[in-house]
């Protein structure tokens, strides 16, 4: 569900660091919030939903993808700036691909599989990288 209201009270999501390969899935957002920058695959988790699961399904929604979450990586805090924007905090984990091929839905506009350590110049999300290197170390890589 979009809205163009922003809720008056901090929302909880969730996102995933996919490796697959040796590399990581970064998905690019087609709408705010975050338009136009790399991230990982994530939203927002529903009421009665566990983070688990909610990472699933937003996974499966925005991907296509099936994975097998490992464990937490991290988390992060995103709080409205000068120019508004929502209160988020984001449950982080560190994933497998299990199965299937990125099929986008909406939400996103491009992936990209690339090795932990080349980003290079892409528009990314702030603290992208900090929780790419937990998620790294949860998984053993």
């Amino acid at each position: 569900m979009t809205t163009s209201i922003q809720p008056s009270h901090p929302q909880l999501a969730v996102s995933a660091s996919i490796f697959r390969d040796g590399k990581i899935l970064l998905v690019r957002r087609a709408r705010s919030p975050a338009k136009g920058f790399y991230s990982l695959p994530g939203g927002r988790v529903e009421f009665g939903e566990t983070l688990h699961a909610a990472l699933q399904r937003e996974v499966d929604e925005e991907t296509g993808l099936k994975i097998e979450i490992v464990d937490l990586a991290g988390w992060r805090e995103v709080v409205p700036g000068t120019g508004g924007g929502g209160h988020y905090l984001i449950m982080s984990f560190a994933a497998r691909w299990s199965s299937g091929e990125p099929v986008l839905n909406d939400e996103l506009d491009d992936f990209k599989w690339l090795a932990p350590d080349a980003l290079g110049d892409l528009a990314i999300t702030p603290g992208l990288p900090d929780i790419i290197q937990s998620a790294r170390r949860v998984l053993g890589i």
